[in-house]
């Protein structure tokens, strides 16, 4: 048993889940932040142009998620494999995943690199570009495109480092490069004049850098799993095993991309520039709520891991309890804060009035079940952590690909524009229904199985 990782099968559970999520939570608002942040900047010094600004970022977002959905996929199949390996005491096998997510990472980078970069016209039409807004959205998407291995290898080492439990590590990360992104947003967009160019740049800038302090992390001997050349070779049975496991991941991270693909061609149809606009400072603003929950469901993943490898049952229900607590919580006050607010909200990323009552009354609605989605990320968790790759692939895609875009297409038929928002807290409900049955399912299996 490796001592390092000891902890997370002795320490309480609460202690040990706040222990663990709290500088991923740190970490996850910060990069929220400067998210939102990037947007404010260029809402603001776009001036006019702020709705077509602002909707040509948001018709480049898919791309981005895209790029981060294939890092997570590989980053949690990965320390899925290592946390287990480490709880079960095999630091061997630990670092041949290691080796091999690095090449895998590499591999899956260039590609996707190659295949979007000479596409970038093609694929930005599909993903719901107007006429006014193309050029907006092209300017921030070829400068993304040229920092593809600055943002897939942050990710994926965020995601490995934190399978050791050393969630602080991570949390540095996040922080330094959301701070100096916001610094760089404010130097190159304003100081330099470089409008949406500009907030691409600092964004990259701000990966790379992040990326640079991770490699340090496991190069200067700090990770109690030690890189070395000979396993950079691929195993075709760990990568198929890192595969499985990340797919689920990958599948909700990119059907975040797909949902605002089709959000945009929607949006398009419904509404126009405004609305698209409306959705792209929107869906950051809800990120303020998931990405505290995702924080929690990142504190849970090596606890469930460790413990479910050491086949400490009562523990893995316990954590997972605690969790489903703490993140409806988050989720309660997300949905107060965003639905008492939602004009002051949008006010600070654009004088437009029409984009301000727009924005009000569509977050209004988009936040009803804020409270529900907790139970869709920590089930997805749940069962990835375990290495269930089945019930966590079909989970994570409940919402987006299952639910949610079928009654953003379905909806406006009925509803015009107001179906399209609608179609939000009605997803975040049936996914949530779901999640509860198969956690609880697995739930009382474990429970039994702790019974004398």
């Amino acid at each position: 048993m490796n001592n390092k990782s000891e902890f997370l099968g002795t320490e309480s559970i609460n202690k040990l889940l706040w222990k663990l999520s709290t500088p991923a939570i740190i970490g996850l608002l910060v990069q929220a932040f400067y998210n939102l942040v990037d947007t404010f900047f260029v809402g603001r010094a776009l001036g006019e142009q702020s709705v077509l600004g602002i909707a040509g970022v948001a018709v480049a977002f898919p791309l981005q998620m895209l790029m981060m959905a294939i890092s997570i996929g590989i980053g949690v199949g990965g320390s899925s494999v290592i946390s287990r390996m480490l709880g079960s005491g095999d630091v061997n096998k630990a670092e041949k995943t290691l080796g091999n997510v690095f090449t895998y990472t590499l591999i899956l980078s260039v590609i996707f690199q190659i295949l979007f970069f000479f596409n970038v016209d093609a694929v930005l039409n599909l993903f719901g570009a107007t006429v006014d807004n193309l050029f907006y959205a092209k300017e921030y998407s070829v400068v993304i495109l040229q920092g593809t291995l600055a943002f897939t290898f942050g990710f994926v080492l965020n995601n490995l480092v934190r399978a050791e439990g050393n969630s602080k590590v991570a949390m540095n990360n996040m922080v330094f490069s959301g701070v100096l992104n916001i610094f760089l947003d404010a130097i190159l967009m304003f100081g330099f004049g470089m409008g949406v160019k500009g907030a691409a740049l600092a964004t990259v800038l701000a990966q790379l850098a992040g990326t640079l302090y991770l490699v340090y992390y496991y190069l200067g001997g700090k990770s109690q799993v030690k890189i070395k050349l000979s396993n950079f070779a691929p195993k075709f049975n760990m990568i198929k095993e890192i595969s499985l496991i990340g797919f689920g991941s990958f599948v909700m991270g990119a059907s975040n991309s797909f949902m605002m693909l089709v959000l945009n061609n929607v949006l398009a149809i419904y509404g126009g520039d405004l609305s698209i606009a409306v959705f792209g400072v929107a869906i950051k603003l809800l990120m303020l709520i998931l990405m505290p929950i995702i924080g929690i469901s990142h504190g849970l993943q090596p606890i469930v891991g460790y413990n479910y490898g050491a086949e400490n049952y009562a523990r893995v229900n316990e954590s997972v309890k605690t969790s489903l607590m703490i993140t409806t919580f988050f989720g309660l006050v997300g949905f107060l804060l965003l639905s008492a607010f939602p004009g002051t909200f949008f006010s600070m990323f654009s004088s437009d009035a029409d984009l301000i009552g727009s924005g009000a009354s569509a977050l209004r609605i988009m936040v009803l079940a804020s409270p529900l989605i907790g139970l869709n990320v920590i089930g997805t968790t749940f069962f990835q952590s375990m290495g269930k790759a089945k019930p966590s692939f079909f989970l994570s895609m409940s919402r987006q690909i299952l639910f949610l875009i079928p009654l953003v297409i379905l909806l406006p038929y009925y509803f015009d524009l107001t179906g399209v928002w609608m179609a939000f807290p009605i997803s975040d409900l049936l996914a949530a229904l779901l999640s509860m049955f198969l956690v609880w399912r697995e739930y009382r299996y474990f429970q039994m199985q702790e019974q004398p």
